[in-house]
């Protein structure tokens, strides 16, 4: 009974951690539109691996790591607004062009899953939020030993992977009612959104 509530408050807090939008959303619903629900889905399954590495880092009371990460916060910030304009700029600048083969779909799929799983992890404050939402939830993996912490992570990735799930299935319905003109124009506004973001990122670190 009490695994099955700590599951369920790891569940929360994984859709808590996902659900605000930010560039890494922005970007997961402009692929759902442009390119299909499984590639949006895939993409927000790169977002709820990183998120879940990052519970486990919290709930685990890692703090070499976390320290590390946090000491070395403001470079891989640079690298995440870097590599964010640069997936900004080639989302503004994507021409709409049908998939041909599963082959493509599947590396597609892959360099989703990889870019947005990369560019989550350079947000290295999203341990601290952890810790403060574990702490509001009375979430505690550590004490219960490692059983107990890896359903922590598992409820986190399960909870944001519903979260994006959800997003993919209504990305999903909305693309196929959606014409070509109108993607491109989506592409163009969402590459610009995420410049933005992304020009944000680095202007806060000078």
């Amino acid at each position: 009974m009490i695994d099955s509530i700590l599951f369920i408050k790891s569940l929360i807090i994984g859709v808590t951690i996902a659900a605000p939008v930010g560039p890494v959303g922005i970007l997961c619903i402009q692929r759902t539109l442009t390119f299909g629900r499984r590639i949006g889905f895939v993409s927000g399954l790169g977002a709820a691996t990183a998120d879940a590495l990052y519970g486990l880092v919290a709930v685990m009371g890692l703090t070499i790591v976390s320290d590390f990460l946090l000491d070395h916060q403001f470079w891989i910030q640079l690298w995440g607004g870097v590599f964010l304009f640069l997936l900004g700029w080639k989302t503004f600048t994507s021409q709409m062009a049908p998939f041909k083969t599963g082959e493509s779909q599947t590396t597609s799929s892959l360099k989703g899953f990889f870019s947005i799983f990369l560019l989550t992890l350079t947000n290295p404050m999203t341990i601290l939020a952890f810790i403060a939402i574990f702490g509001v939830f009375r979430v505690t993996g550590s004490d219960g030993g490692v059983v107990s912490a890896l359903l922590v992570v598992l409820g986190v990735f399960c909870g944001s992977a519903l979260w994006w799930g959800t997003v993919a299935v209504v990305g999903g319905w909305l693309s196929s009612r959606i014409e070509s003109d109108s993607l491109t124009m989506i592409n163009r506004v969402a590459g610009i959104i995420i410049t933005i973001f992304s020009s944000y990122i680095l202007i806060d670190l000078i």
